[in-house]
């Protein structure tokens, strides 16, 4: 039997430990039988090439910096080192300045930090997909991981306006990119104990609630679900599906206080 991505060749962004949803999706990319490549950047590019040898089969892996013109100008040509195209790319990249995250008053922020919290962690959804188009076929899909933006969360302060603006891109993106055969979707998972959930003060709120509230339960060190939902969203099951942020929480986005 067939693996639900057998023969495609996907791109993954934002591996930084074996913790992370993008390595569950590497993971369980290569397991239903695509060819998986990695970016990283900067300090975090070791670590990436270290972590890629826990996949089950080891991922060349890209030097890619989404705020720089000249990486994401060469991404396609670096890509073709290894395969002949792309068929799927992850977007897990999100990163906000700690003044602007943490209850400081919101209304304090300077531009400069705020500009960088959307910039990567917004914009930048638009710029790897753009940088990525050369190697799309008749048909493609980009997934972005999300963070349910509907509501003022405790501490999440301006990276929950990134995600908002996140969301909202996703759907210009998939008007402008549907005619090409492009799918553009999101993940919207409940709290995990990731990296970047580590570099919030005050996460752990998020996770005090979550199990109580949401009707499946919750596991935040459980990175499998929302994982196996970016993989779907990747594979020709989804073909008509697009613009769309699918709740991978548990079930906590449908229920009241």
């Amino acid at each position: 039997m067939s693996g639900l991505l057998e023969g495609k060749r996907v791109l993954v962004t934002g591996v930084l430990t074996d913790a992370s949803i993008a390595f569950a999706v590497a993971r369980i990319a290569q397991e239903q039988g695509a060819t998986v490549i990695l970016t990283g950047f900067g300090r975090g590019l070791s670590l990436t090439r270290r972590i890629s040898r826990r996949l089950p089969t080891e991922a060349p892996v890209l030097e890619l910096d989404v705020t720089n013109e000249e990486h994401l100008g060469g991404l396609a040509d670096k890509v073709l080192e290894h395969v002949d195209g792309l068929d799927a790319v992850l977007h897990a990249i999100g990163f906000a300045p700690e003044s602007v995250l943490g209850g400081k008053p919101f209304v304090e922020a300077a531009w400069p930090e705020v500009g960088t919290a959307l910039q990567v962690s917004t914009w930048s959804l638009a710029a790897l997909t753009r940088a990525s188009l050369p190697l799309f076929g008749e048909r493609a899909s980009v997934v972005g991981l999300d963070f349910d933006a509907s509501v003022a969360w405790p501490s999440y302060d301006w990276m929950g306006v990134a995600k908002a603006g996140l969301a909202s891109a996703t759907r210009y993106l998939a008007r402008d990119l549907g005619p090409r055969g492009v799918r553009v979707n999101l993940i919207s998972a409940g709290p995990l104990r990731t990296m970047a959930a580590k570099s919030i003060p005050g996460f752990e709120k998020f996770e005090e609630v979550w199990d109580e509230r949401a009707p499946l339960g919750w596991d935040v060190q459980n990175t499998e679900p929302a994982a196996r939902a970016c993989v779907a969203l990747m594979s020709d099951w989804f073909p008509a599906t697009s613009g769309e942020i699918i709740h991978v929480d548990g079930g906590f986005h449908a229920v009241g206080v």
